[in-house]
């Protein structure tokens, strides 16, 4: 979650029940006492400045809208004092006050989506600060901006204000602001996947912030480790850092926190299939921030409901929420938010076969993506600490330029300064010596634990090779046990006489697996794609076969969708004796020929029969063979197939490779094209072609899933 900081922020008043309303905060003891000051017509006017700065803390976690009232009231009583030609110090005091103030009002825009009048109002601060040497100020609003910048997607410039601001708080020890800033460098190390510089910055910022009992502070940075381990994938530890968060954001009674942390755990939830405790999460997060008008974050509860509701196949009301978050991306011009929008409307306008529209949201959410993670981001990043060590160098190095011609002036006025001088040097002498001594003690004994240790980490690495020849022997074996399951080569010529079979597993052993069963009148053959791959995969595959050929074998099924249905009940039967709850499965497109009658059944996948130069589709059911929201019969296709027919069943492995010039997914429309293209050549030649492209695609790129097509010419 990105930390917005204020300068001593927000609260509300009760000076005047007209202005800023009533609250459930009227008997605290601080907001008594602070309007007891500024009541009180003997208060100094930086006592009342600084009540107003310090009532504004109290309220706003509660009620953000209060800021500029609270700054206006600030700014006022400062010009009040200042016209009274006040001392050096007690003007400067009132300067820091106001540009507080501007800090604060500067937030409240931001938040709104209003980022020229925020930068203008942070400007403001950020002169006043340099003005009246308030560092700690100036450190905060410099920060501020470097989020305003990262909004607009101005990584360079975001960069160069968190160091700059960094450098500041570590010269001037301001703990608070410099675990705020730290905090925002590992966001940005996040959003270019450096997962390990992301989570070092964030454990620095963590460390401050409980050392300084920062409450607020430590909810934000759990908060951001949880979703450093949602993004790899790590739902079980980003749920309990996220809980822990959640935990301390209601004890501080933070709305904004609370509404984040139950999108975040929605959002974990919706990953591991718990749909329902995922929609009543985000919805209770959408209600907070739409009654404290939090809009960019609006979005993203508007878009996690509606892609809940897309996959429980409710499309009209997933589209509406998609749009509405849409409308808001854009009004406010954040270019991330733009991205998140723009791909979910173009799978919707996808599913609804709306080709025009869903190509123009995907160029849309590429261009927005490339404007956020391009080259030129990603050089800004790992050069910024690079950046951030020479200038704090140089700023060290330019105040003890500044001493040393200090100390030359004083020395020409006191000569007796050589004398004690060179004692001094002497005994700097004497004891770098003895430090010396000490050293070399220290490192032949280093070096004597070293060689000892260096024995124990070669006997390791030794076990630890034998342990992974062991892991790899047996899954090597389990790749006997898989091939051994799949239809033989002379099985598959006897019945597919003219075809080919493309089977590239990602890994040893696969999740994806083709099947062929000998029939009285013909044979039925399948492209099947368990869930996962590896060893996970190919444990399931096996699963999956075995169903495919006990509703064949045992219950003498021949209609397709009679055996999807058996399969999947069978599926299910086997993940039910678990104690755990499994929900691994497989998707899989499902042929029976007999003479020139082509029985066809999908789950998920489809059937593409390509004849006279056209390829025509026809669709599986949307469900997997396994557990499901709500299970429906498969349906059963019957196609009266023609001379020279080209029948294609597949898994999505090769459409969903990533690769090419820019690193995208290669996508079921040029499967189509590849396909076409190659029609015309024998079964053999395509197979070699659709392995050459694939290689061509991927490139250096690691292969993404297990790949199975299997094309037949009747």
């Amino acid at each position: 979650m990105r930390q917005f900081i204020f300068y001593s922020l927000l609260s509300m008043l009760l000076i005047s029940s007209k202005s800023l309303g009533q609250t459930d905060l009227s008997k605290n003891p601080e907001v008594i006492k602070l309007n007891a000051i500024i009541n009180d017509k003997t208060s100094h006017d930086t006592a009342i400045a600084s009540s107003y700065m310090e009532l504004a803390n109290i309220y706003y976690l509660s009620n953000i809208d209060t800021i500029f009232t609270l700054s206006e009231l600030t700014r006022q009583q400062c010009e009040i004092g200042l016209k009274k030609s006040p001392s050096a110090e007690v003007r400067n005091r009132l300067l820091t006050y106001k540009a507080g103030a501007f800090n604060n009002d500067a937030f409240v825009l931001q938040t709104k989506g209003q980022n020229d009048l925020a930068t203008r109002n942070y400007t403001e601060a950020i002169l006043i600060q340099q003005a009246v040497g308030d560092m700690d100020g100036l450190a905060l609003s410099i920060n501020n901006l470097g989020q305003v910048y990262e909004n607009d997607g101005k990584i360079q410039l975001a960069l160069d204000c968190y160091q700059k601001s960094r450098i500041i708080q570590e010269q001037n020890n301001l703990k608070k602001g410099l675990a705020i800033t730290l905090n925002n460098i590992g966001l940005i190390y996040k959003k270019q996947a450096e997962f390990e510089k992301a989570l070092e910055y964030y454990n620095l910022s963590l460390d401050i912030r409980k050392e300084i009992n920062d409450k607020h502070g430590i909810a934000n940075s759990l908060n951001n480790i949880g979703s450093l381990y949602k993004t790899q994938d790590e739902n079980e530890m980003a749920l309990i850092y996220y809980q822990q968060s959640y935990e301390i954001r209601i004890e501080i009674e933070d709305q904004r926190g609370i509404a984040n942390s139950l999108s975040n755990m929605g959002g974990v939830y919706f990953a591991i299939g718990e749909n329902e405790t995922a929609l009543d999460m985000l919805k209770q997060s959408l209600v907070i921030r739409k009654a404290k008008n939090f809009r960019s974050e609006e979005i993203e509860s508007l878009v996690g409901i509606s892609k809940i509701y897309l996959v429980q196949g409710y499309s009209k009301p997933a589209k509406e929420l998609a749009v509405e978050a849409y409308e808001i991306a854009i009004d406010l011009g954040y270019p991330a938010r733009i991205e998140m929008t723009a791909e979910l409307l173009s799978t919707i306008y996808e599913e609804e076969r709306n080709g025009m529209a869903a190509l123009e949201m995907y160029k849309l959410h590429v261009a927005m993506s490339d404007s956020l993670h391009n080259e030129e981001v990603k050089q800004a990043t790992i050069s910024q600490q690079a950046k951030y060590e020479y200038e704090k160098q140089k700023s060290l190095d330019d105040a003890e330029h500044e001493k040393q011609l200090l100390y030359e002036q004083e020395e020409q006025q006191k000569q007796e300064i050589i004398i004690w001088a060179v004692v001094t040097g002497l005994i700097l002498v004497v004891g770098f010596l003895a430090f010396i001594f000490n050293r070399l003690r220290i490192t032949r004994r280093q070096k004597d634990e070293i060689g000892t240790q260096k024995i124990e980490i070669e006997k390791a690495h030794e076990s630890l090779e034998e342990k992974n020849q062991e892991i790899l022997d047996s899954i090597n074996y389990a790749k006997r046990i898989q091939t051994a399951i799949l239809p033989p080569n002379d099985l598959i010529k006897s019945h597919l006489k003219d075809a080919f079979v493309l089977y590239l597993p990602k890994d040893i052993v696969a999740g994806d697996f083709y099947w062929l069963e000998k029939l009285e009148d013909g044979f039925v053959y399948a492209a099947a794609d368990c869930t996962g791959h590896g060893v996970p995969g190919a444990m399931v595959s096996v699963i999956c076969n075995n169903a495919l050929n006990r509703s064949v074998r045992e219950y003498k099924l021949r209609d397709t969708g009679a055996i999807l249905n058996t399969t999947r009940e069978i599926v299910i039967s086997e993940f039910e004796k678990s104690a755990d709850e499994v929900k691994d499965g497989m998707d899989i497109a499902l042929c029976k020929i007999s003479g020139d009658i082509l029985q066809f059944s999908g789950a998920n996948n489809p059937l593409w029969i390509i004849r006279n130069g056209e390829l025509l589709e026809t669709k599986g059911n949307k469900q997997p063979i396994g557990k499901f929201d709500k299970l429906k019969p498969y349906d059963s296709h019957h196609i009266q197939l023609q001379k020279d027919d080209l029948v294609y069943i597949f898994s999505d492995g090769y459409a969903d490779q990533f690769g090419g010039p820019k690193g995208k997914k290669f996508k079921s429309e040029n499967f189509k094209k590849l396909l076409l293209r190659i029609a015309d050549q024998s079964m053999q030649n395509q197979k070699e072609a659709l392995q050459k492209s694939f290689e061509d695609w991927k490139g250096n790129l690691e292969q993404l899933d297990d790949i199975c097509v299997i094309g037949y010419k009747h």
